[in-house]
């Protein structure tokens, strides 16, 4: 009889579960064992960066990669994996290359001789050579490195101005951090004049909208009218034209009337009467006594200082006879 988890003995298994969890984990860190291909160790004068899990490559072609990297004696020797069907021969080249800027590497196998070359065999420092930086390399990755050298030269060249370039924005970063509160004031008053113009903006909107909605109203009013205006404009282009034409003659009126209306304005100065002046309204004698009556109005005249002044009295111009004034 089958017996459940629960009545099976904890102590084994745990042991089971513990065992299974292990032979995962050694599995999953070392599943190069399971790997194909065939292992070959190569000797170097030295490392040139190279390190585990770079790729080898035959041709440009990826076809195994590096397993370690370990200091042996007077060299360094290199051990790397490569696929069983490639025709490795004795004579083959061992060459470590550049990658990419980033600084990877990868080793070039140069495939050479009839014979195979033998995995317990090592390659031997004749037939390797290090990483020569730049040769043998891709040709973008030469003139990247290229590009940076002159740029390198260039910023060597300008020390002197990158340094005051650098002292001056220190001290412009000075000057801005003095001025920080002026700034940040400068900033709140740009808020505030922006949102004035924005009001002003739908103040404007406003405002020409009724523009529009007048205009069109008084297009319609004009319309609407067009009979009644149309001879009123007709009737005041003529007015104008007339006053045109009589421009001389309105002149000569307004220049006439001045003297007449200060004349006007001394003979009504006196009261609520007009005074007037009419010369020989009445025939006197050539020579001879004059009238008693005139004569008695005379010597009247003469005790006031002559009538002016008086109501129903005025002189002639030249003082001796009164006459009576119209009225």
């Amino acid at each position: 009889m089958k017996k459940s988890f629960r009545e099976r003995d904890p102590l084994t298994t745990g042991v089971l579960g513990m065992a299974v969890v292990a032979l995962f984990v050694f599995i999953a860190f070392n599943l190069t064992i399971f790997e194909g291909g065939t292992d070959y160790r190569a000797a170097f004068t030295e490392a040139s960066g190279l390190k585990p899990n770079e790729v080898v490559r035959i041709a440009g072609v990826k076809v195994g990669k590096i397993k370690s990297v370990d200091l042996e004696g007077d060299h360094v020797k290199v051990s790397f994996n490569m696929n069983g069907n490639v025709n490795f021969g004795s004579l083959s080249r061992a060459q470590i290359k550049i990658g990419n800027i980033l600084g990877s590497h990868y080793l070039d196998v140069q495939l050479s001789g009839v014979k195979r070359q033998s995995p317990q065999a090592e390659i031997p420092t004749s037939r390797t050579t290090p990483s020569q930086t730049l040769q043998g390399s891709p040709e973008n990755v030469r003139k990247t490195l290229a590009g940076l050298q002159k740029i390198s030269r260039a910023v060597a060249s300008r020390d002197d101005s990158l340094n005051d370039l650098l002292s001056h924005s220190s001290n412009l970063s000075k000057t801005l951090a003095d001025r920080s509160g002026d700034l940040s004031q400068l900033v709140s008053d740009g808020s505030l004049l922006l949102q004035e113009l924005n009001n002003r903006r739908a103040a404007i909107g406003t405002l020409l909208s009724g523009t529009v909605s007048l205009s069109q109203q008084i297009t319609d009013t004009i319309e609407e009218n067009r009979a009644t205006l149309h001879p009123a404009l007709v009737n005041l282009h003529n007015v104008v034209n007339i006053l045109q034409r009589n421009q001389g003659n309105l002149e000569k009126a307004v220049q006439t009337l001045g003297p007449f209306v200060i004349t006007s304005e001394d003979a009504t100065a006196n009261g609520r009467w007009i005074d007037g002046y009419l010369q020989n309204l009445l025939p006197f004698p050539a020579s001879g006594a004059l009238p008693e009556q005139l004569i008695g109005s005379r010597q009247s005249t003469t005790k006031t200082k002559s009538g002016a002044g008086k109501p129903g009295t005025t002189n002639t111009p030249g003082g001796d006879n009164p006459l009576p004034l119209i009225k």
